[in-house]
């Protein structure tokens, strides 16, 4: 958790393209103003997760921090929307500090792809055939063959996302930790996953690539028929999120885990 910005003046309003989005950034702006990102001193983005996303992942390393409002479907990641008060609630607000991971995927054709994820980097089969992988941890091989759907890391962040739903753990987003979660796995079939070191270095290398053609996706970007995927904290990247002071990111994890 880092300090909360006292001296927040500026607001640069970014949106989602649904009519709902688009006309509360007219409205806000039109009492806030309409300062460029550069000039701004935080970002608002109005729209569902999938914006919030966007918004990490165009900002990140920029120092700003993101304040999201909810004017989409899902909003976990999102504060309730109101327009009165909104520079106070800023002033106010908790910001949290998110490393992504870095996916180096190298595909067929021996091509390297680069990509973050503040949520999670996973790999699904293409076809019908089951994916077929063999997992390293910081180079040592701990599971030789893994039949699957597919496989995902989780920051803790992106825990109560895809990997919630594979049935993965939710983690405190200050846990030092990253989430090994298979996806309907075939054989072995009483395995799940495991909790790895947020230091570690998880090696997925795609078997029978010609057979079962793997996708591997950080966050929205998606590599077709890759060979081998390196997946790790990048140390040197961060973005910055902010929620209400009396809605904090872990007062929503720990809610998460007790809604029945």
């Amino acid at each position: 958790m880092l300090s909360k910005l006292a001296k927040i003046e500026r607001v640069a309003f970014v949106a989602s393209r649904t009519e709902e989005a688009q006309t509360a950034r007219t409205r806000l702006a039109s009492v806030y103003g309409d300062p460029s990102a550069e000039e701004a001193d935080a970002i608002v983005a109005l729209g569902g997760d999938g914006l919030m996303l966007e918004a990490l992942h165009r900002f990140m390393n920029t120092g700003k921090p993101i304040y999201g409002m909810n004017r989409g479907s899902v909003g976990f990641l999102m504060n309730e929307f109101r327009e009165e008060g909104l520079l106070e609630r800023l002033r106010q607000g908790d910001i949290t500090a998110l490393r992504p991971l870095k996916m180096e995927a190298t595909d067929i054709h021996g091509a390297l792809h680069i990509a973050h994820a503040f949520n999670e980097v996973s790999l699904l089969r293409e076809l019908h055939q089951a994916a077929k992988l063999r997992i390293s941890i910081d180079g040592r091989i701990r599971l030789e063959e893994l039949i699957c759907d597919g496989i995902l890391v989780a920051t803790p962040a992106g825990s109560t996302a895809y990997n919630l739903s594979a049935h993965g753990p939710i983690l405190p987003i200050n846990a030092q930790l990253l989430a090994l979660t298979s996806i309907s796995a075939f054989r072995p079939r009483r395995w799940r996953g495991a909790l790895l070191s947020r230091t570690a270095r998880v090696t997925i290398e795609v078997l029978e690539i010609e057979k079962r053609p793997v996708a591997a996706a950080a966050d929205h970007l998606e590599i077709r028929s890759v060979r081998r995927v390196d997946i790790y904290e990048d140390p040197v990247c961060t973005g910055l999120v902010m929620f209400d002071a009396d809605h904090s990111w872990e007062e929503r994890n720990l809610a998460e885990q007790f809604r029945y």
